[in-house]
C-alpha cells in the first residue's frame, strides 16, 4: 500500500510539470500583451507561448485559467527570509553590529527558507528575490537571488552571491564614538578595503612574509568586487552619498549599484552619465530624515531619463518587515509611469538588474516557468493574485 501511495504521489508530482496557463490578457514582457493566450510549460520551462488559436493543449496537461497572467514578480533588493515576521532578535539575522565593515557574511548563511513572511510575498505573484543583508553598517555582507520556494536554502538559491551590500550616509554611520562616525570616515574606509583588496591580488613574491598572505576573507570578497565578479549595491539617499558612491565606484573600477536614492532627482544628470543602474526605493517608504525628499515620481523621473531601474521592496524596520512590490509598481503607475513601465519594474527590467534575465523576468520558450496569475488589473486594490507557479508547479492559489 505505502510503495502504491509513493508511486501515486511520484505520478501526480510529474504531472504537475506539464502545465498550460490559459489568460485573458498574458503579459509576455518580450513583446505585445497577448489577448486569449495560452501558455505550456514542461518540466519546469516554458515551451510555448502564444494565442489560444495557435497553441493547443495537449492531453493530461494541469490547466489553469486567469484574467491577467504575467511573469512572477522580481523583487530587486529584499531582506526577507534574513528579516523575519516575528520582529523578534530570534528572527532578525540581516544586520551583524559588531564590525562595521564586514563583506564576507553570507546570505546563503542565514536564509530562512521557511520563514513566513516568504510564503506572504509569494501569494501576491512574487517568485524571485534578490535578498540578504540590509542597510544599517558600512558594509553589512551579501545578498543571494532565491525563488520563493523550498524547504532548504539550497533548493531556493539560484545565485548563492549576488551583490555586496553597504551603505553611505546615516545608514552606514556606527553607534556612537564607534567607527565610522562620519561620512569622510566611511569614504576613507572603503578606499582602505580596496586598496589592501589591490595589494592582494598582485603575486606573491619570495620575499613576501607568509602570515601576510594568509587567506582573508573580507579581502577575498572585495577583490571580488574588484574583478567585477559582484557589483557593490551602495544604499545612498543624499546626493552627497549618491556622488561619493559615483566617485568611489570610478576611481576603483567596480559595478555600482546605486539603492535607494531618494534624492537622485537632484543629479539625475550625474546618475545618467555614470551609467550606473538604480534600485529606486520603495515608493511608500516614510518621509523623515535622509528620505525626507522622496517622490512617488522618482521611478518616472528615472524612466524618463533613460536610467536603468528597478523597484524594491527595501527593508522594514517595523513590522510586518517588508513591503510588497507589487504595491510598490502600482503607486509608481500612478505617478507617472505607464501599466508597461510598472510591470516591467518589478519583473524583466528587475530580473536584468539583478543579472537573472536569462531565466525569469519574461515569458519566453527555454525561460521558467514562473507565473503570477490575477483576477483583475494586478495594480487595483481590489484584485487579487489567485494563482502562482515556480518553474511549473503551482505553489500557492489562494486569493490575496
Amino acid at each position: 500500500m505505502k510503495l502504491a501511495i509513493a508511486f501515486l504521489l511520484f505520478i501526480a508530482s510529474a504531472s504537475a510539470q506539464n502545465l498550460a496557463i490559459q489568460g485573458e490578457t498574458v503579459y509576455t514582457m518580450a513583446g505585445p500583451p497577448i489577448t486569449n493566450g495560452v501558455l505550456l510549460i514542461e518540466k519546469g520551462k516554458i515551451t510555448r507561448v502564444g494565442p489560444a488559436s495557435q497553441v493547443t493543449i495537449p492531453n493530461g496537461y494541469e490547466t489553469h485559467s486567469a484574467k491577467i497572467v504575467t511573469p512572477g514578480l522580481v523583487d530587486a533588493h529584499s531582506t526577507v527570509g534574513l528579516t523575519g515576521y516575528l520582529n523578534v532578535p530570534t528572527d532578525q539575522d540581516q544586520l551583524e553590529r559588531s564590525a562595521a565593515v564586514q563583506p564576507e557574511l553570507r546570505a546563503i548563511d542565514a536564509y530562512d527558507p521557511r520563514e513566513r513572511l516568504i510564503e506572504w510575498v509569494r501569494s501576491f505573484g512574487v517568485t524571485t528575490m534578490n535578498t540578504g543583508h540590509s542597510p544599517g553598517a558600512l558594509v553589512s555582507g551579501q545578498t543571494m537571488v532565491v525563488k520563493t520556494r523550498g524547504n532548504t536554502v539550497e533548493e531556493a538559491v539560484i545565485v548563492p552571491a549576488a551583490m555586496v551590500a553597504a551603505s553611505l550616509g546615516n545608514e552606514g554611520l556606527a553607534e556612537k564614538e564607534k567607527s565610522p562616525g562620519t561620512r569622510g570616515k566611511e569614504a576613507a574606509m572603503l578606499r582602505t578595503e580596496f586598496i589592501k583588496a589591490q595589494e592582494y591580488m598582485k603575486p606573491a613574491s619570495k620575499k613576501t612574509d607568509a602570515k601576510s598572505r594568509e587567506r582573508d576573507l573580507k579581502t577575498e570578497t572585495f577583490v571580488r568586487v574588484l574583478k567585477g565578479e559582484l557589483p557593490l549595491l551602495v544604499t545612498v539617499n543624499r546626493t552627497r552619498d549618491i556622488m561619493t558612491a559615483i566617485r568611489l565606484a570610478k576611481e576603483f573600477n567596480f559595478n555600482l549599484i546605486l539603492d535607494g536614492c531618494a534624492e537622485c532627482d537632484m543629479v539625475l544628470d550625474e546618475v545618467k552619465a555614470s551609467g550606473y543602474p538604480v534600485i529606486v526605493h520603495p515608493t511608500m517608504e516614510r518621509a523623515s530624515e535622509e528620505t525626507e525628499n522622496i517622490s512617488f515620481e522618482a521611478a518616472a523621473h528615472l524612466q524618463a531619463a533613460g536610467i536603468p531601474y528597478a523597484l524594491q521592496s527595501g527593508f522594514e524596520s517595523y513590522v510586518p518587515k517588508t513591503r510588497v512590490i507589487l504595491f510598490e509598481a502600482a503607486v509608481a503607475a500612478a505617478n507617472g509611469l505607464t501599466f508597461d513601465q510598472a510591470l516591467a519594474s518589478i519583473t524583466i527590467n528587475a530580473a536584468k538588474l539583478i543579472g537573472v534575465a536569462n531565466r525569469v523576468g519574461s515569458l519566453e520558450p527555454g525561460k521558467d516557468g514562473d507565473i503570477a496569475l490575477y483576477d483583475g488589473d494586478p495594480f487595483e486594490y481590489a484584485s487579487h493574485c489567485i494563482g502562482v507557479a515556480i518553474e511549473g508547479k503551482m505553489v500557492s492559489t489562494a486569493k490575496q
